[in-house]
């Protein structure tokens, strides 16, 4: 068995709070997870998480939109931005009107909205960023991240339909949120911004019984290269990050446990022993903690990514 059980207590109350609110986009009946983490004692792999050098009040005053904000990544994002002084307006398909109420109780001298949306209509996503624009007067910064796995299938009986899905949510969704947002930086005073889109290593190594998906975040990955050279002339910065293996979470087990379900040659039908082929594949020995995934993606949204426009950055534990 993994040796999980101290590392499960921590994190057991907010990965079920996640799983209950992604039952809107998932189809839990069909997935079938478990409540079980797959998670790993710090005393596995190497060069551990440290916090000792963290930058901090980079964002004071400055307005961060966060796309799929109730997910694992954008919650973990908008603490991090609220503690280095943002104000933040949290999107989402899913309500996040519980969220912006916390938020304004912990950080009561900074400025919180919630905004429901589905980013695959454009029409919704002009009408809220317009809202958001009046309600903040201006957008610094948009972490645009909200996207959809998807199943993990062959190729072979790959559904039609749910790689429309896919498309449509993580490429067409972006894609709308970053023209839409991208115009109201341009048009401000003083214009400009950055912007973070959320790619994958799925995206670049190519899994097996991910077709769909590893196609939409390559599409993301180079979407990001040619927004940043359209955008630049109007002081806009796009990046994007590319995070391979990230855990414990929702996202963590539905991979493990659907990739053990596939049935391929590539993985182990034990999704305990699917964890630890997937960890060991890793340099470092282990994955990420969804931390060290937003850490990157404050850099490069901060001005100390200034001179950096059209990267990825690969958040892997090593190539």
């Amino acid at each position: 068995k993994l040796p999980n059980k101290n590392f499960k207590k921590i994190f057991n109350s907010f990965h079920m709070k996640n799983k209950k609110n992604l039952k809107k986009l998932y189809d839990s009946s069909k997935d079938g997870l478990s409540s079980e983490l797959y998670s790993f004692e710090k005393i596995k792999g190497f060069c551990h998480e440290k916090n000792d050098t963290k930058a901090y009040g980079r964002f004071n005053g400055k307005t961060v939109i966060i796309t799929g904000a109730k997910g694992d990544f954008g919650q973990v994002c908008s603490k991090r931005m609220a503690e280095e002084g943002a104000n933040i307006g949290f999107l989402d398909i899913l309500d996040t009107e519980s969220i912006a109420i916390q938020f304004k109780k912990e950080y009561p001298d900074q400025i919180f909205h919630s905004f429901q949306v589905d980013i695959t209509k454009e029409d919704q996503a002009i009408k809220i960023s317009n809202e958001i624009e009046k309600k903040f007067k201006r957008i610094d910064h948009l972490f645009n991240n909200a996207g959809y796995q998807g199943d993990f299938t062959n190729t072979l009986n790959y559904s039609v339909k749910d790689f429309k899905k896919i498309i449509d949510i993580n490429v067409t969704g972006a894609f709308i949120m970053l023209k839409t947002i991208s115009n109201i930086m341009r048009k401000q005073e003083p214009r400009g911004g950055s912007i973070v889109n959320t790619a994958s290593m799925a995206g670049i190594a190519a899994p097996p019984n991910m077709i769909a998906y590893s196609a939409s975040k390559a599409a993301v990955k180079h979407m990001t290269v040619i927004a940043a050279k359209d955008l630049a002339p109007f002081d806009i910065r796009v990046n994007s990050i590319s995070p391979a293996y990230i855990g414990p979470g929702f996202m963590w087990t539905r991979q493990v446990e659907l990739q053990a379900k596939a049935g391929s040659v590539y993985f182990s039908e034990d999704p305990e022993k699917v964890a630890y082929q997937m960890v060991d594949s890793v340099p470092m020995r282990r994955y990420g903690s969804i931390n060290e995934v937003i850490g990157p993606v404050l850099f490069l949204l901060s001005d100390d990514a200034s001179y950096l426009t059209g990267i990825d950055i690969k958040i892997t534990g090593g190539d």
